[in-house]
């Protein structure tokens, strides 16, 4: 079973955590997590683009000239596509990109989301969150201990509004909770800050 360190706020080390090996030592499939995480963007997507055909442009009944002796290209309507103000050619509709992913596909690929945070050394075990009062500065502070300059999301257990309010302010910073934990998130954010409680409920269901 991988080890990993346990952090308190202030940066020091307090032990070891020992994690589950199925969730944070699987086998890390790229591919598999590529399949969810393009599910998960496509599901994102609106689908709202729209544009006219040449049937529904209005105007363009009447042929713009007679067929011959112009001189000109024949035409049968200004609507055209190929004309200025005419309708698209295969003109995008509004339509609904979003499909399925297996879950036993969804759950191996977070499992293997994890797993790669571990192989990189990018988890951050904390033993708790304690926070004086509610401010900016209480998380900006414990990032600082714990060395953290570039993209993190920071795992809860559940709903903490102390930490919410502290850190919704923080560039840079997601905050992110064991139910809601998903592949793109996890492997958007280069630091992957847990807490305790939040690894053992994620055992607890993935393992």
């Amino acid at each position: 079973m991988p080890k990993v360190a346990l952090y308190k706020m202030d940066g020091n080390v307090s032990g070891e955590i020992e994690l589950n090996d199925e969730v944070f030592g699987a086998e890390i499939n790229e591919a598999l997590m590529h399949q969810v995480v393009k599910m998960q963007l496509a599901n994102k997507r609106q689908g709202t683009q729209s544009a006219l055909t040449r049937s529904e442009v209005r105007g363009g009944g009447a042929k713009p000239w007679r067929q011959k002796g112009t001189g000109r290209a024949r035409h049968g309507s200004i609507r055209s596509p190929i004309w200025v103000k005419g309708g698209v050619a295969f003109a995008p509709k509004p339509r609904d990109y979003s499909y399925k992913v297996p879950k036993k596909m969804r759950r191996l690929a977070i499992k293997s989301a994890l797993s790669s945070k571990v192989a990189e050394d990018n988890l951050i075990v904390l033993d708790a969150i304690e926070l004086s009062e509610p401010k900016t500065r209480e998380i900006a502070k414990m990032l600082e201990n714990l060395n953290i300059d570039k993209k993190a999301a920071l795992v809860l257990n559940g709903k903490n509004e102390w930490v919410e309010r502290a850190a919704r302010n923080i560039p840079n910073l997601k905050l992110l909770y064991v139910n809601t934990l998903n592949v793109y998130d996890i492997l958007k954010y280069e630091k992957f800050i847990i807490l305790e409680e939040a690894v053992r409920q994620i055992e607890e269901v993935y393992a």
